[in-house]
This record gives structure tokens, C-alpha cells and sequence, in this order.
């Protein structure tokens, strides 16, 4: 009875590693859906959107999309720009809150309404090019080179890896909170958000710069 899940199993345990193995590392996603996370501020709608994004992207870019992308490099180009301005923009207003004489704690009353949250989310998914390049194009490549019937499950595998990453960024974060009862904490998140936002949207600025064409 084992034998015929075996080829089903491997190509989603190949979204599964692929995905994962993409998605955790230090970026600007990430360290916003970190920073919602401590604050507890709409962290579940946060999760859903990114995760779903990731799938939809994902799926998108098995289907084809990734093929398509990678032929129109004046849209890469753009995609560049567009994320570098907005990623300079975050990145300076979190090294603003650092600077702050009202340091910012954990159960802070005003938050982020619902639908900047969802906005802010948006930007740093879908303008972020890293995104279309691993999710649409690296990702894409992996999974259209599976035979065709394990390419939903492929895609499943992918989207499942990219769901538990962000719930247990998300979720998880609360076990920081301790930490982050002291303001001169989030002086140092803060700190560290804008520095790593603005590198990212210097080097966009020299991708787009240094692009072909």
C-alpha cells in the first residue's frame, strides 16, 4: 500500500524543501511579518496574505509565468525601482521610530489599522523582485520540470512550507515579547529594519542600474 504514495510524496516533499529553504532568510517580509508579530497587530490576516500570495505566485510560475518574466527584463527593471523606493521608505521610517524620544512597547494603543497592515504586507510581497525571482522564476523552473500530474502537488508542497513559515514567524514571535518589554529593544529592531531595508533598496538601485538592456 506504501508503494504507490512514494512518487506522489516526493514531489511535494520537493515544494516542500525548496520552499522552505528559500523563504527563511532575513528580509524585508520577514521582518515585518516579525514586527506584527510582537506587536499582535492583525497577525493572522498578515500569515493568510503572504502564505497565499506565496502560492499563488508559485502556482503562477509553474504554469508559466516564470518563462514569461524572465523574457521581459524592462518589467525586472521596474520591478526594481518600484521596490526600491517603497523598501527606502520603510527603511527610513523604522531608523524615525528609532530615533524617537516616545520609544515604542509591545502593548502600544495605537496600531496599525487593518488595511495598512494588508497594504504594507502587499508592498513587501509584490514589489519585492527577490520575490518574482525566487517564487515565480526559481521556482517555477523546479516545478515545471516535474511530469505534469506532480506539478499540483509540487505546488502544494511549496505552499504548505510557505504557510508554517510565516504562522510560526508570526505566532512564534510572541515568545520575543519579554525581550521587547524594554524600549531599547525595539531601538534595535528598529535599527536593525531600516538598515536591512535600505541595503535592499540600494542594491535594487544597482540591479536596475546595472540591468542588460
Amino acid at each position: 500500500m506504501t508503494q504507490p504514495l512514494a512518487p506522489a510524496f516526493l514531489p511535494f516533499l520537493t515544494g516542500f524543501l525548496l520552499s522552505g529553504a528559500l523563504i527563511i532568510a532575513i528580509g524585508a517580509q520577514n521582518l515585518f511579518v516579525l514586527r506584527q508579530g510582537l506587536r499582535r497587530e492583525h497577525v493572522g490576516p498578515i500569515v493568510l496574505f503572504c502564505g497565499t500570495a506565496d502560492a499563488l505566485l508559485i502556482g503562477a510560475g509553474v504554469g508559466g509565468l516564470g518563462a514569461f518574466l524572465n523574457a521581459l527584463p524592462q518589467l525586472a527593471t521596474a520591478l526594481a525601482l518600484g521596490g526600491a523606493g517603497f523598501l527606502g521608505w520603510y527603511g527610513v521610517q523604522a531608523l524615525r521610530r528609532m530615533a524617537a524620544t516616545d520609544a515604542m512597547v509591545v502593548d502600544a494603543s495605537a496600531g496599525t489599522t487593518l488595511a495598512r497592515a494588508l497594504l504594507a504586507t502587499a508592498g513587501f510581497t509584490l514589489l519585492n523582485p527577490h520575490v518574482y525571482l525566487d517564487t515565480v522564476l526559481l521556482m517555477g523552473a523546479a516545478g515545471a520540470a516535474q511530469p505534469e500530474a506532480a506539478r499540483p502537488v509540487f505546488v502544494a508542497g511549496a505552499a504548505l512550507a510557505s504557510f508554517l513559515w510565516f504562522a510560526t514567524l508570526g505566532y512564534g514571535a510572541r515568545l520575543l515579547r519579554p525581550l521587547f518589554a524594554r524600549p531599547a529593544a525595539w531601538r534595535v529592531l528598529d535599527a536593525g529594519v531600516g538598515l536591512v531595508m535600505l541595503t535592499l533598496a540600494g542594491s535594487l538601485v544597482l540591479r536596475a542600474l546595472n540591468a542588460p538592456g
